[in-house]
């Protein structure tokens, strides 16, 4: 047991590389996915995603630009741009049904981004995003899931879409609870904006 816990994890990673090759040299890759299991696999695929990642920059008329892949623009109409605009300056998350405390927020966005500038119009879609009993939110992040979808892999594109993070919260001894959040993964030494409000807003 002394000897396990002295172990680098440097060491153990030349231990698994070997163990990895003398299975695959066996011809059992199915001991191998059996061992490693499909959920820490999916985890690999992600982490291995994240090495091929492109920068993503705003420009300072709201164009999403993903600067290394071509610099292929992200096209998205001006509601989710705003949606994805607010989960991108908040990287610890946001509860759904708790979108109403951000309402603010997402309409100084929404008025940014929108050629029309109808406050009333912004202001009745903000109504359907933070209203917890509609499924507009849900709908603006799937088409914002499906945009990225045609530009990269699943995989890449799990650090740009609006994704679930749960969090395990502890109160006292006794009380544990979960909050769902939605974030945006991407990290952020990755994000650039040209907009001087969103740079000082996000300190960026």
């Amino acid at each position: 047991m002394r000897e396990e816990m002295q172990t680098s994890p440097e060491e153990l990673t030349e231990e698994l590389k070997s163990l990895v090759q003398t299975l695959r040299l066996k011809g059992r890759k199915d001991l191998l996915l059996r061992a490693i299991g499909v959920p820490l696999l999916e985890e690999l695929r992600i982490e291995a995603a994240r090495g091929t990642l492109s920068r993503l920059h705003i420009t300072s008329d709201y164009r999403f630009i993903l600067v290394d892949y071509d610099n292929r623009e992200v096209e998205l109409q001006p509601v989710h741009k705003a949606v994805y605009l607010l989960f991108l300056a908040h990287p610890e998350g946001i509860e759904f049904k708790q979108l109403s405390d951000y309402r603010e927020e997402l309409t100084r966005y929404y008025m940014a981004v929108s050629k029309i500038m109808d406050k009333q119009k912004v202001e009745e879609s903000i109504d359907h995003l933070v209203n917890p009993l509609d499924n507009a939110i849900n709908e603006k992040c799937s088409r914002i899931k499906n945009t990225f979808l045609k530009l990269m892999d699943e995989y890449t594109a799990s650090y740009y879409i609006i994704s679930s993070h749960t969090q395990k919260q502890i109160e006292g001894s006794s009380r544990i609870w979960y909050r769902r959040l939605k974030h945006i993964s991407l990290p952020r030494h990755l994000l650039s904006v040209a907009v001087s409000p969103l740079n000082s807003q996000w300190g960026l």
